[in-house]
């Protein structure tokens, strides 16, 4: 709840929705108990009074009725019909929808045909022949604009549960010999309640505003009974000669339903797990970038990252997840990063063009030197002109990151087209080629295929086309091979490193598999906790590993024909990057670990190539 509520105050519209939508309900529900006039008494010697008049703050109506009495009892009406209208429609339309998407085939068919049909009618119209058949009044009014409220809901909710219930947990509970009560009870509920809750704080004044136009009509509430739609029906005549008997209703209409809309908006973010880093707004187009200290001197290397340090701010928490991390590629090289999950290997890999997502991403020291050029805090344009055609990126899921509507060839073209002007026909042209430098047979045919058409290894290879679209510099593989069978992944490895060998290609390529590494990389550097804990050329590193992190992560690599041989996992978790232990971060789950270990600040030693962050390492570096 207090995670829902930061999130929400987060959202400074919807804190101010929440403010003022609280100050009117306080005031609502005291009014029984404040010194008010009664609300339907008539003075036709004092009609037309004037706001501010002694004994009426907001004046009098055609009737010589007090506005504020009238206004806050009207208030409270309108508020209950609004809110009880959303609590019937959603509680209707959500049953509806959850039976029609979890059954499915002729149920699903049946209902929501009838929904349809609902749907085809205008909504005020429905609503005014609703209140025409049951005759005016204020429930018969609510009854309309819930009724025709139900097809929202159920249209909404149906989907949603469409997508969860093939999905499997709820073949599990089947399995388990759940019925169909206690599946949509306790299974498909407690996953769309959120949708629920953020549809009903979305159309609560939407249904605000129905009844109060249904009593603009004299269709709602009956005199002498007040709402504000009646209260705005009764001024109309008056609106030229006395506007404050329309404006006093008018406002308070407004602020109510703006405050809901605002608040329903904040509940809407709040509540999508998707948001719950704290990023309520859109990520920049380039990483927030806050440097503190000197800028490291430039190298000779076509890219250099240079201590870099990036963090994730969610609420209080700093995360650290680079904290000075400093790696080289030269042309025609190929360096491995590799270390457990979390370890920062991606974010690490993001930072070098700008893409990690800010908010909560802050680059907060370093450098990244692109043929000399820092990357860091470069204008957009900059990066845009080298993301993608100076330095490329190959993802580890191309299904997601392919484009599910448009044909390879398509997205291929936009590749090169957006940095190059070329025609249409030439851009295809070109994608052919790449298409047949991957090694993708009949790519005059594979070239007009969706992602969805191809194999796992086909769109791996694909993105790999797209990387190569414009022949960079320096490609970034982002563990591109885990998702992919033992033959694909070997292929893709051979294709990568024989583009290296004929373009000179510069390859960083980040994995979870020293075998991987084996087979590609010149060099490779471990990663744990967002620093580089050992780096050296991978044969030496792995003949000899210095850290006790890297053996431990090598012998947890099978070997065939190697006899038996314990595979024994490390014991333990990696740190959470916002609690950094003190002094060496693998020293939790160290064997070796001394006191001194935990004492302060492991710096990164060795003479070159080699070098290792450890003060009892395995072997001398």
């Amino acid at each position: 709840m207090n995670l829902f509520l930061k999130l929400l105050f987060r959202n400074r519209l919807a804190a101010m929705g929440a403010v003022v939508l609280g100050a009117i309900l306080l005031l609502v529900l005291l009014t029984p108990f404040l010194p008010l006039q009664d609300p339907d008494v008539t003075a036709t010697a004092d009609r037309f009074k004037r706001p501010f008049t002694e004994g009426h703050l907001l004046g009098t109506d055609h009737l010589g009725r007090d506005l504020l009495s009238r206004l806050l009892h009207g208030t409270r009406l309108s508020l209950a019909i609004g809110i009880a209208a959303a609590l019937i429609a959603a509680t209707i339309g959500s049953a509806i929808g959850i039976i029609a998407g979890y059954f499915g085939g002729r149920t699903d068919n049946i209902i929501m045909r009838g929904v349809d049909m609902l749907m085809a009618f205008p909504y005020i119209l429905l609503a005014l022949a609703i209140v025409a058949a049951l005759g005016p009044g204020l429930m018969n009014a609510l009854i309309a604009v819930a009724a025709v409220n139900v097809p929202f809901f159920a249209r909404n909710i149906r989907g949603i549960t469409v997508g969860l219930a093939g999905r499997e947990f709820i073949d599990a509970a089947r399995l388990a010999g759940m019925g169909h009560g206690r599946i949509i009870l306790t299974e498909l509920l407690p996953n769309v309640l959120p949708v629920i809750v953020i549809a009903m704080s979305t159309t609560v004044g939407w249904m605000i505003l129905e009844t109060a136009g249904l009593s603009f009509l004299g269709l709602g509430s009956q005199p002498p009974q007040a709402d504000l739609g009646s209260m705005l029906g009764e001024a109309r005549s008056a609106m030229i000669s006395h506007p404050h008997t329309s404006i006093v209703p008018g406002t308070m209409i407004f602020l109510i339903v703006m405050s809901i809309n605002l608040l329903g908006d904040g509940v809407r973010d709040a509540l999508d797990p998707r948001l719950r880093s704290g990023a309520l707004s859109r990520p920049r187009a380039t990483t927030l970038v806050e440097r503190q200290g000197e800028i490291p001197e430039e190298t000779d290397d076509l890219l250099a990252i240079q201590e870099l340090e990036t963090q994730f701010h969610v609420g209080n928490r700093i995360y650290r997840a680079v904290g000075g991390v400093s790696l080289a590629v030269k042309a025609g090289e190929c360096l491995g990063v590799i270390g457990e999950s979390g370890s920062g290997k991606s974010v690490t890999a993001l930072s070098v063009m700008g893409l990690v997502a800010s908010p909560p991403g802050v680059i907060t020291g370093g450098a990244v030197r692109f043929q000399g050029e820092d990357l860091i805090g470069a204008r957009y344009e900059t990066l845009r002109q080298k993301r993608g055609d100076r330095v490329a990126y190959i993802f580890q899921d191309p299904l997601s990151t392919l484009h599910p509507l448009y044909r390879v060839g398509q997205q291929l073209a936009e590749a090169i087209q957006s940095h190059h002007k070329v025609s249409n026909a030439e851009a295809r042209a070109r994608a052919i080629r790449l298409l047949q430098d991957v090694r993708i047979p009949n790519a005059e045919a594979r070239v007009d295929n969706y992602p969805h058409e191809m194999s796992g290894g086909m769109r791996q290879r694909v993105g790999i086309a797209m990387a190569l679209a414009n022949e960079p510099d320096v490609i970034i593989a982002d563990e591109p091979t885990t998702a992919l069978d033992v033959t694909v992944q070997a292929q893709i490895l051979s294709l990568l490193d024989d583009l290296r060998r004929d373009r000179g290609l510069a390859i960083i390529f980040i994995t979870h598999d020293f075998g991987v590494v084996a087979q590609l990389c010149d060099r490779v550097a471990v990663m744990y906790a967002g620093r580089i804990v050992e780096e050296g050329p991978t044969q030496a590193v792995l003949k000899a590993p210095a850290h006790p992190y890297t053996k431990r992560l090598i012998a947890c690599v099978p070997e065939l024909g190697g006899g038996r041989r314990a595979l024994a996992a490390i014991p333990g978790l990696p740190p959470v990057v916002d609690n950094l232990p003190e002094g060496c971060a693998f020293a939790p789950r160290c064997d070796k670990a001394q006191e001194n270990c935990r004492a302060g600040d492991v710096t990164l030693k060795g003479t070159a190539p080699r070098a290792v962050r450890c003060l009892y390492p395995e072997v001398a570096v």
